[in-house]
């Protein structure tokens, strides 16, 4: 089954104000936004819990973190290639990003652990063990920020499935990081 990909003019109309501001913030429609406006209920959650994360404790390189390792655990090619570009704009090193496409080990601890505990939730489908729970906690973050962790989750796991789904055609403007991921997964799941 072949899905399309909206776009503004030809969108269902209770989707098209959400890609004209989704054109207005990146300058573009990402094809995943275009594939959700089917259904303008999805657009419209996945664009929320998008802004609710954005809002959240964690860094705007955190954020990425957990996006990206819960694209990868998810092996969504989409996304990665998505949130590889976007790592890049908030200004995580591309050690760091390589490290959670590939599951090197992150030099940085707190960001391992972060790391670390975003691949367990979505391993695990939410049973984490207390022991994650712990070693997320003891890295430095807050039960608040575990939290957080799940609305970044929910918010990627929303578009790694609609992606798996409906075969989302990668946008020219992630396709220089595209990759095939879960190829490589380190050892800190």
């Amino acid at each position: 089954m072949e899905f399309n990909v909206w776009d503004i003019d030809s969108a269902p109309e209770g989707s098209r104000s959400a890609l004209e501001a989704a054109r207005k913030k990146f300058g573009f429609v990402p094809n995943l936004l275009g594939v959700l406006a089917e259904a303008p209920s999805a657009l419209e959650a996945y664009l929320a819990v998008s802004s609710a994360f954005e809002k959240s404790s964690l860094t705007r390189a955190e954020q990425q973190v957990v996006l990206l390792a819960t694209s990868v655990e998810n092996r969504c090619r989409y996304c990665v290639a998505a949130h590889t570009m976007v790592a890049k704009m908030v200004g995580a090193s591309e050690d760091l990003i390589r490290s959670v496409r590939e599951g090197d080990e992150i030099q940085d601890v707190k960001l391992r652990a972060l790391r670390r505990f975003t691949r367990r939730v979505v391993a695990t489908s939410g049973w984490v063990s207390d022991e994650d729970v712990k070693l997320f906690i003891d890295a430095g973050y807050t039960k608040a920020q575990l939290l957080e962790v799940l609305v970044g989750v929910t918010q990627k796991t929303l578009s790694n499935y609609t992606n798996h789904i409906a075969h989302t055609p990668l946008d020219a403007a992630f396709a220089a990081s595209a990759c095939v991921p879960g190829e490589k997964r380190g050892v800190d799941v």
